[in-house]
């Protein structure tokens, strides 16, 4: 099997940092290093199995039609010939700790066609930050008849199919398109949101005949008494009228029984039409790690300490959402949220720079600022948490929009700095005057 890094010649050759992962923590912590460190301090390598980035949290937006994800897709290989680090495509398959390299499975095309082969990518520190998938716990019938939305690929896949029921019910009187969404997290309750302004905008796209809130029906179902659980209850109960004043119904205290093809089927005997059936109720770390050989969680994540390496080996790290973080002050792990990654990328680039010149690693205090939940155009909501505040503070309107909408641009920061991100929101602005208000192929 070919190996990228002849270790025969370790001595001349560079101190060689590879990261596992390309999302928004991954990708702003090669961004970062390869900045700093990409010019002969030591050799920067990101590997992921996709070619292009795109942030998570929007993806709701890209299966709702409301964001073209070809505006804010970044690809890798273009990002490492900027910030001076290198790209490998291709798919975590194993570890082997004694060589210290990480196995990547072959990058095959979508003709069936060998692009790459199966590689060994030696490592000197090794950083995993693969992510979450999502979580069907199990349910009969979710992985073959719900969509996921962990991926570009199942979101655009929604989108197509979304657009194509509506399509065929304008043509169909008294047709009702039914959109069950099986979670009131986050993902559920902005995707309900968003889908909601999709209906209205269609009219003007060409189907004329369908009512957007009577034959577009929207249903959020969730196994907990409340909305965002997770958070304070007067953000859920807030979210909740907003999302009825958007005729969206909301389910809750139902768990999911049964996925069929065309209806979902809860454990109080409840049998709901979907023409359309959205899983966002739970996710769990990738199946790999347990293959690597470290210790993980009742979670399937990989336990690390609070500098964030690994229990049984110092050369490992990892972080974001396939790890689990202790955060003392809470008697527990750290969330997975954007946040929290965006936090331990920041953490990781100072520590591995500190790391390099031979000092001793400090360690990651986990810092909740609050959280937001948008609903599109209508409205935002949230509660923000820290030490000018005091105490968790409820915010809605435009001060939460503003916010919410301030998260991505920080992401973008990281990635470009501030001239880069000013300039492409400001292409972004202008592109989308020409642009349809929805995706519509």
């Amino acid at each position: 099997m070919p190996t990228i890094t002849d270790r025969n010649n370790s001595k001349a050759t560079p101190h060689r940092i590879v990261v596992v992962g390309g999302g928004a923590g991954g990708l702003e912590l090669v961004t970062a290093l390869g900045d700093k460190l990409g010019r002969g301090r030591a050799s920067v390598v990101l590997v992921d199995r996709a070619s292009t980035h795109i942030w998570k949290p929007l993806l709701h937006e890209v299966a709702a039609g409301v964001m073209d994800a070809n505006t804010d897709m970044l690809e890798y290989a273009a990002q490492a010939r900027w910030h001076h680090f290198t790209f490998q495509q291709g798919e975590l398959q194993g570890l082997d700790r004694a060589n210290k390299t990480i196995r990547v499975a072959p990058l095959i095309d979508n003709d069936g066609f060998e692009l790459l082969p199966a590689r060994d990518i030696a490592y000197d520190t090794l950083v995993l930050a693969i992510g979450s998938v999502t979580n069907f716990f199990n349910t009969p019938g979710a992985a073959q008849h719900a969509i996921a939305l962990d991926m570009l690929e199942q979101a655009e896949h929604f989108r197509h199919r979304m657009i194509a029921a509506c399509m065929r019910a304008d043509h169909r009187p008294s047709t009702q398109v039914n959109i069950v969404i099986i979670g009131g997290g986050a993902t559920g309750v902005e995707l309900s949101a968003e889908l909601r302004n999709t209906s209205e905008v269609l009219g003007a796209y060409g189907l004329h005949h369908m009512d957007p809130r009577r034959d577009i029906r929207i249903t959020v179902v969730e196994a907990a008494p409340r909305l965002l659980s997770a958070l304070p209850e007067r953000v859920s109960y807030k979210t909740e009228e907003l999302l009825g004043k958007l005729d969206i119904d909301v389910m809750t205290s139902e768990k999911v029984s049964e996925i069929r093809e065309h209806a979902v089927l809860t454990a109080s005997g409840k049998s709901l039409p979907a023409d359309l059936t959205v899983w966002a109720a739970g996710i769990r770390a990738p199946s790999v790690l347990a293959q690597l050989g470290l210790p993980l969680n009742r979670l399937g994540q990989v336990v690390v300490s609070q500098t964030l390496q690994t229990e049984v080996d110092p050369d490992i790290f990892a972080f974001g959402d396939c790890a689990g973080c202790p955060w003392p002050e809470k008697n527990t792990t750290v969330p997975p949220r954007a946040q929290a990654a965006h936090q331990q990328a920041d953490f990781l680039f100072h520590a591995l720079s500190r790391r390099l010149r031979g000092q001793s690693l400090p360690e990651f205090h986990y810092r909740d600022l609050g959280s937001l939940v948008s609903l599109g155009r209508f409205d935002a909501v949230g509660n923000l948490m820290g030490p000018l505040v005091g105490k968790a503070l409820f915010i809605e309107g435009l001060l939460a929009r503003f916010l919410y909408f301030s998260l991505y641009r920080m992401h973008l920061v990281a990635l470009h700095g501030w001239l880069g991100m000013a300039a492409g929101s400001i292409g972004h602005w202008l592109q989308r005057r020409t642009s349809p208000r929805v995706k519509l192929h």
